[in-house]
């Protein structure tokens, strides 16, 4: 039997943040440190239900969900659907295969079709940049970006977030080391934000084809003012990956995204690996207590170690487990009045 929530947890149920939030989640830019905290508080919370598998919420109870990707997923498609029902929200996974986009019908028509049947939100994954700030404008619903293009993966980052701050209690002040293909990923542009918005020093490191221009003109070490006398944020990319490892609290290996890159941007895996995969050797380069984290899918062997993916300093396993706790959160306070 399905165990109901406690008056205790009623308390949880009822919970409304008090931080103003926008409609949408589009990136992690829209979001203040205040808000990511906030996020992170009730993500914590969410968790502890997550761990008792009979315990499910009402908190979305009534509300349709449509789970709209147009590129596979594992991780991401699962634990939004996994934090959906856990939430007691009915979720609809539109299998792109089987749609009318396969006979050609546009993305417009689609979220068009979609939004007639009155969902309560939208979660989007798409390979276009931009595809959900689209999709966001010509619905009704609330809609929250799961990958867009080389764009932006914002719950990935709030989940990273959350994952270095319950280990580490705060991240302010850490160095976190981001390695390999930073041109195509998403995870690293949303990352990059969040984790200089709540404190930490970012440092890249890769081929010099797959690190952004906008990056590689940080190589000298990063300007002290941005747009409108902003602080910039702390981002410096390094020639080599023992500059970049040398005392970082936190390493990230990317996964080499091949479907997105042209030809000439490696000479290949095997010197790719040889220069850039993180081991158990280049582990010891950093600091005593470094911990490894990898937003995955990961590819063994070429951008990371076995022994490294899964021995202690390892928080992948961690980062799963708060995925679906972070989705809580998200659709909670996105799609509770969509």
């Amino acid at each position: 039997m399905i165990a109901t929530a406690s008056r205790t947890e009623n308390a949880l149920i009822q919970h409304e943040s008090d931080t103003a939030s926008p409609r949408h989640l589009l990136d992690i830019d829209s979001l203040s440190s205040a808000d990511i905290l906030s996020l992170i508080g009730r993500a914590e919370e969410m968790r502890r239900v997550i761990t008792q598998r009979s315990l499910k919420l009402n908190n979305l109870q009534g509300r349709s969900i449509f789970l709209l990707f147009f590129e596979n997923s594992t991780r991401t498609c699962v634990s939004f659907e996994r934090a959906g029902k856990t939430l007691g929200a009915d979720i609809i996974n539109v299998s792109i295969a089987r749609s009318s986009v396969e006979k050609g019908e546009s993305l417009l028509n689609t979220v068009r079709t979609l939004n007639a049947m009155a969902p309560d939100g939208l979660v989007v994954r798409h390979p276009c940049a931009g595809a959900s700030n689209f999709v966001a404008r010509h619905v009704d619903a609330p809609v929250i970006n799961a990958g867009d293009g080389s764009h932006a993966h914002p719950t990935q980052a709030l989940l990273d977030v959350m994952t270095l701050t319950i280990k580490l209690g705060s991240i302010s002040g850490a160095k976190i080391a981001i390695v390999g293909d930073i041109l195509h990923s998403r995870v690293a542009r949303s990352d990059i934000i969040a984790f200089t918005r709540m404190g930490a020093e970012v440092v890249l490191a890769g081929p010099a084809t797959l690190i952004p221009s906008i990056w590689r003109q940080a190589r000298t070490g990063p300007a002290t003012r941005g747009r409108n006398n902003v602080p910039a944020p702390k981002v410096h990319v390094c020639e080599t990956l023992s500059e970049a490892l040398s005392g970082a609290d936190v390493i990230m290996p990317l996964r080499l995204q091949i479907e997105r890159q042209k030809n000439g941007m490696l000479p290949g895996l095997t010197e790719y690996s040889r220069v850039w995969r993180i081991n158990a050797d280049r582990v010891a380069m950093a600091s005593p207590d470094a911990l490894v984290m990898h937003p995955g899918p990961m590819n063994e062997g070429i951008e990371i170690s076995t022994e490294v993916a899964h021995g202690g300093s390892s928080l992948i396993e961690e980062q799963v487990t708060n995925g679906v706790a972070m989705r809580m959160a998200v659709l909670e306070r996105y799609c509770r009045n969509g």
